[in-house]
């Protein structure tokens, strides 16, 4: 906090320095250079999802979701520095060639911290899941790994955006999401405060849509009264892209760009994403936005400025060009790749034994797909691996591989000239002639993601249904009525329907957009040479029928805290190669009023292999009506076990855990008991199935 107050003492100094033309300049994400002063021009814009994105080479990591399935918070923040390092090495060598563009600065909009309540909406993959304490955990790991801990900041994080933003994305221009005050301070907002309160977020980001009636960029409930008085945020606010221009465009609360800039500057929003902000000029010579709102803004931007230490030598100056894309960061990759895959079904087939198999028959459209490997908000690797390539290396000298893409992504042909279902009739001869089948499934960018994308599915980025495009599911029949063990691999960023797969094929895969080498990570999971250890950080529904409204941001009948429903795959779910077991858990204490209850796990792994698996903790008051009708996620921890052995662990329980929200938004402590659930899933009836175990019950006295 002293070198904090520091650097907006010397932002103060130096905004002072400057006309207020000059300051207003400074507030859109292309700010110009003032020689005068020696500021030279920066570009706020960049991104780093999951690495460094747009600005050519880097480490490509799995995708956010991905990254989400891991349950790993210290694989989070291992990734995030490496992240930083990246940028800072490619920032070093771009301010030495005089280039200061788009996608070249230390400001990096990331991460997503939106809650994914309906796996309809295109850009999920992006978040960290449906559960508010996974997405938490997740998120400030990524922002303190990004940012670092030093004085001098790494690179700087954006919590985006903010806030009750999942979709639709065809009206998110014009949508107003109505939201509860329970449903605000439960599900939408704990990310975004602890981002802020807990990581020290530098940035946030507000989104497309209304809250309550309210633009998000030009909220003053969001960005005045809770960002800013209630949480104590003092870093900036940036709009999305050309949010602000919605104001006047779509939204209809004001009536031209002037009227938008002066309402979204007074309630807060520093930085404009877009080139509303150039009308801010005529917006302060009538009067409609005080001197000190645009000084202030503009304070907030260069004390940022100084934090990253960009106007003096810093630390991370020497960091070498050598460190992008080095052996040691792809290596991270791979490894955050082959955690996050999980696996959702086994009759005993995986892994395969490489030196038993003669044929092996790799088909489907993402089987050797680059797109697949990626997600969106992507850089550019020098090396791609997809899994058919990683497969032929895994096999090279031991078995013959044969390859059939069986069909397109969505396309019903191939060839254009061809009848539909043109690339069926290999895909089955691949299959015949094999021992195994593995099929590739699953979606990419151009069916799920961003509105207006190129090639999105319905114009909007979001999924009509849950269902797999028609023509692969033509392709999944008949692989499976060849009679061969088939192996299905679902590359997607989201929940989508397996059910005849899981009760058709002898073993299920989620391996989500795994990164550039995410296909090396793939067959080093099939043939047993890394065990997957992944769980869900989303419900895979049996099907869209039974969830509200996509326009509904009630919870609902949303996510498993609050579904009646029996899914296909619940949350938290993932199976492992071996077995462990819970032998006992237990705690000693009452319910903390601050700090947390640890909570003591004794783990045994009965298999004679090293597994990795992911303790879980799920909270829920014995009576208590605010609560949510199913048990909570409140802890977890990723962990290792060596063969027949066995281990203790401490996992700590948050005091706010025992907390409840009640219908005006407080939290509340219940006059109840607590019943804590402690193992490897959910305590509910379909995990209780699919794992053949329950959790451990831990009783907690009020």
């Amino acid at each position: 906090m002293v070198y904090e107050n520091e650097c907006r003492k010397r932002a103060e100094e130096l905004v002072f320095q400057m006309s207020m033309e000059e300051r207003i300049d400074q507030l859109t994400y292309q700010a110009p250079a003032i020689n005068r002063l020696n500021v030279p021009s920066y570009n706020y814009w960049n991104e780093a999802l999951h690495g460094v994105a747009r600005g050519g080479t880097a480490t490509v990591f799995p995708q956010a979701i991905a990254l989400a399935a891991a349950f790993d918070e210290e694989l989070m923040s291992d990734i995030a520095d490496t992240v930083g390092t990246e940028a800072r090495a490619k920032y070093n060598e771009a301010v030495k060639h005089g280039d200061r563009d788009i996608y070249k600065g230390l400001t990096f909009w990331s991460p997503n911290v939106n809650i994914f309540r309906d796996p309809r909406w295109g850009r999920g993959h992006e978040t960290y899941g449906e559960d508010p304490v996974l997405t938490t955990r997740l998120g400030v790991a990524f922002i303190k790994g990004l940012q670092g801990e030093g004085e001098t900041m790494k690179a700087a994080a954006c919590a985006k955006h903010f806030a009750v933003h999942s979709g639709p994305e065809d009206v998110r221009h014009e949508f107003d999401a109505i939201v509860s005050e329970k449903d605000l301070r439960e599900t939408y907002l704990p990310a975004f405060e602890a981002c802020v309160k807990e990581a020290g977020v530098e940035s946030v980001m507000g989104a497309y849509n209304r809250v309550n009636g309210e633009p998000c960029c030009g909220s003053y409930r969001l960005l005045r009264d809770i960002l800013r008085k209630e949480w104590g945020f003092t870093g900036h606010v940036v709009s999305d892209c050309w949010a602000i221009r919605d104001f006047h465009t779509h939204h209809r609360v004001t009536k031209t760009p002037v009227e938008s800039a002066a309402l979204a500057i007074n309630a807060g929003c520093d930085l404009n994403c877009g080139n509303t902000y150039l009308h801010l000029k005529s917006a302060w010579m009538q009067g409609m936005v005080p001197d000190e709102k645009i000084t202030e803004a503009t304070i907030r931007l260069f004390t940022m400025r100084y934090k990253l230490g960009l106007f003096e030598k810093t630390e991370f100056d020497t960091i070498p060009y050598e460190k992008v894309e080095c052996k040691e960061h792809i290596d991270l990759s791979v490894k955050a790749a082959e955690k996050s895959i999980v696996l959702l079904r086994n009759n005993g087939i995986l892994p395969l034994d490489a030196n038993a198999i003669l044929t092996v028959g790799v088909i489907g459209p993402n089987a050797n797909s680059r797109k697949a490997l990626i997600g969106n908000y992507y850089g550019t690797a020098s090396r791609y691996i997809t899994p058919l390539e990683g497969i032929q290396d895994a096999l090279e000298g031991k078995a013959r591989v044969l390859y059939s893409a069986g069909c397109e992504l969505k396309a019903d042909r191939s060839e254009v000239l061809a009848l539909p279902g043109d690339r069926i009739s290999e895909a089955c001869t691949v299959a015949e002639h094999s021992d195994v089948v593995i099929l590739f499934l699953g979606l990419d960018e151009s069916l799920e993601g961003e509105e207006l994308d190129v090639g999105n599915n319905c114009g909007s980025g979001d999924k009509q249904d849950l269902l797999l495009p028609a023509v692969q599911r033509d392709l999944l029949v008949r692989v499976v009525q060849t009679g061969k063990p088939v192996i299905v691999c679902l590359m997607a960023g989201s929940s989508i329907d397996l059910d005849y797969a899981d009760r058709n094929c002898s073993a299920v895969l989620q391996a989500w957009y795994p990164g550039a080498q995410g296909g090396k990570a793939i067959a080093n999971i099939l043939f047993g040479h890394s065990a997957p250890g992944g769980k869900l950080p989303v419900t895979f529904y049996r099907s869209e029928n039974t969830l509200p409204e996509f326009t509904d941001y009630s919870m609902k009948g949303r996510t498993y805290r609050y579904i009646t429903e029996k899914p296909l795959y619940p949350f938290g779910y993932g199976l492992i190669y071996g077995k462990a077991e819970i032998v006992k858990a237990e705690t000693s204490g009452t319910i903390p009023v601050e700090g947390a209850l640890p909570v003591r796990v004794s783990l045994r792994n009965v298999s004679d292999r090293e597994v990795d698996e992911v303790i879980q903790i799920y909270a829920r008051p014995d009576d208590c009506r605010l609560a949510p009708p199913n048990p909570v996620l409140c802890a977890f921890r990723r962990v290792k076990l060596l063969p027949r052995t066995d281990a203790e662990f401490v996992v700590n329980v948050p005091a706010e855990t025992f907390l409840v929200v009640d219908e005006e938004g407080q939290r509340v402590r219940p006059e109840s008991d607590w019943t804590l659930f402690v193992g490897f899933c959910q305590p509910d009836e379909r995990s209780a199935e699919l794992t053949g175990s329950r959790p451990a019950c831990v009783a907690v006295k009020s």
